[in-house]
C-alpha cells in the first residue's frame, strides 16, 4: 500500500479554508494544520479553526503567535474601523484597510517551515481571486511566484526528489461554488466564522466585507447561513 502524501492546511477556521481543508482531505493527503494568531480583532476564529480541526480528526494542529498589532497598518491590527456596507455591490475595486499587509506571505512563510518539519511537499492555502475584497496576495501569480521562492529557500526544495507544491483549490472559484464544493463534502458552516468586527459572543455583524461576501454566498448558492449575526445585522 502506498503512503499517503502529507500537507500543511492554512486553518483560519473561516469558510475557505475550512473548504480548503475538506477538499484535501478527499484527495487524501495527511493533513497537519497550522493556526495564526497574529493579534487580530476578531479573536473569535482561533476558536472556530480548533473546532474544524477537531471536527476533521486533525491531531497535528499548531496555532502560533505573531504580533502584527506591533506594526498596525490595518483594521484588524490596529484601532482603525472595520469598513460597512449594506449590500456586496458597494464594495469597492481599491485595496480596502483590512488588508494586513503582507499577510499572506507571513502565513505561507511559517507554513513552509511547518512542513519541512513534517516531511510534507505540499501546503493548501484557501486564497480565492474572484469573490474576494481584492488583497494582492491572493492571486495566482503571487501564489506561483512564493510556491518558486519556496523551493529555493529550503532545504527540503534543494534536496528533496519532489518540490513542493502550494494548492490552491479554491482559487478562481465564486463564493457560492466553494460553499456547494464544501457541502458535497460534508462541511458544516456553522462551525465557521468570516466577520472581521464580531462582538464579544462572535456574532457577525453582517455587513463588513467578509461578511458580505460570506451572504451574497450563501444567496447565489440558494441557501442560507447558518452563521449567528447580530440584532443589528439588516439583510436584503
Amino acid at each position: 500500500m502506498s503512503k499517503k502524501p502529507r500537507a500543511v492546511v492554512l486553518l483560519s477556521g473561516g469558510l475557505d479554508s475550512t473548504t480548503c481543508c475538506a477538499i484535501a482531505l478527499d484527495q487524501g493527503f495527511v493533513l497537519s494544520a497550522l493556526t495564526v494568531t497574529y493579534g487580530q480583532r476578531h479573536q473569535i476564529e482561533i476558536d472556530a479553526a480548533r473546532m474544524v480541526a477537531t471536527h476533521f480528526h486533525i491531531t497535528d494542529h499548531v496555532v502560533t503567535n505573531i504580533d502584527l498589532r506591533a506594526f498596525g497598518g490595518s483594521a484588524l491590527t490596529s484601532d482603525i474601523a472595520v469598513p460597512k456596507h449594506d449590500d456586496a455591490s458597494e464594495i469597492g475595486n481599491e485595496i480596502p484597510v483590512t488588508y494586513v499587509p503582507a499577510r499572506n506571505t507571513i502565513f505561507l512563510s511559517f507554513a513552509l517551515a511547518f512542513a519541512e518539519t513534517r516531511n510534507a511537499n505540499a501546503i493548501f492555502i484557501g486564497v480565492n481571486a474572484l469573490d474576494y475584497s481584492g488583497y494582492p496576495d491572493c492571486r495566482p501569480e503571487y501564489v506561483s511566484a512564493f510556491q518558486v521562492m519556496a523551493n529555493l529557500a529550503t532545504k527540503a526544495g534543494i534536496e528533496g526528489a519532489q518540490p513542493l507544491k502550494i494548492h490552491t483549490p479554491l482559487i478562481d472559484h465564486t463564493k457560492a461554488q466553494i460553499i456547494q464544493s464544501g457541502l458535497d463534502l460534508g462541511v458544516d458552516y456553522a462551525m465557521t466564522t468570516s466577520c472581521y468586527d464580531p462582538d464579544a459572543t462572535g456574532a457577525a455583524c453582517g455587513h463588513c466585507d467578509a461578511c458580505l461576501l460570506r451572504l451574497k454566498g450563501f444567496h447565489d448558492a440558494g441557501l442560507t447561513d447558518p452563521a449567528t449575526y447580530q440584532a443589528s445585522a439588516k439583510f436584503k
